[in-house]
């Protein structure tokens, strides 16, 4: 039975111009649209990119940030220009009660709230969304977002590279050991804020209940 060499092809598409333009789309979409994968992407194109040599990790990190950036600002337009109701899923309890976190917390810490939630892929979109509706300046928040996406990225070569370090350079393994880890580390850090959240609740709970 024949055997499909993925290795030529995975290096003709590592070395194609059009991979920058899927990276930076990518990137910006899942600034508002949360199904996209682009961590994933990135840690994989990172990890083969370390390992044959090609394209140049600087070059796709900064790639990567410019289409985060750009994500982040689109999804502050969206929610400047429509507000945190117009849409049905807004409405959805559990979605209407984070924009509302966010709307107070924005308030108050806008530059470390948006940092953060960069690393959380629905968070963003949440935080992003509640900072355009909040009336926060863009040329306050188009600044905070470019050093997001620059941490952000920085964090997914780490990623990226450790994986190609795990799989000893081998492209196709250091792809497949980069799409685990950073899968596995997207549910750790999107679990981690609901898990604080919820005993912050309860501790608060416990405090109302002993309160004469």
């Amino acid at each position: 039975m024949p055997t499909i060499d993925l290795l030529p092809l995975l290096t003709a598409l590592l070395a194609s111009p059009w991979l920058y333009v899927v990276l930076l789309l990518a990137c910006a979409l899942d600034g508002f649209f949360p199904p996209v994968p682009s961590e994933t992407i990135l840690v994989a194109i990172v990890a083969a990119g370390v390992a044959t040599g090609q394209p140049p990790v600087v070059i796709v990190a900064l790639v990567a940030a410019a289409g985060a950036a750009l994500g982040d600002t689109l999804a502050f337009l969206i929610g400047r220009r429509m507000g945190l109701t117009r849409f049905r899923w807004m409405r959805r309890p559990r979605i209407a009660a984070a924009l509302e976190r966010a709307s107070d917390a924005i308030a108050h810490r806008p530059a470390s709230l948006v940092l953060t939630a960069r690393f959380v892929p629905v968070g963003r979109m949440i935080v992003n969304l509640a900072a355009g509706a909040s009336g926060l300046p863009l040329r306050r928040f188009v600044p905070i977002a470019a050093v997001a996406g620059l941490a952000w990225a920085a964090y997914s070569v780490f990623v990226g590279t450790i994986a190609s370090a795990w799989a000893s350079n081998d492209p196709i393994l250091s792809v497949i050991i980069a799409v685990a880890l950073a899968t596995v580390l997207g549910v750790v850090v999107d679990l981690v804020p609901r898990l604080i959240r919820r005993r912050l609740a309860a501790r608060r709970a416990g405090c109302d209940i002993v309160q004469p």
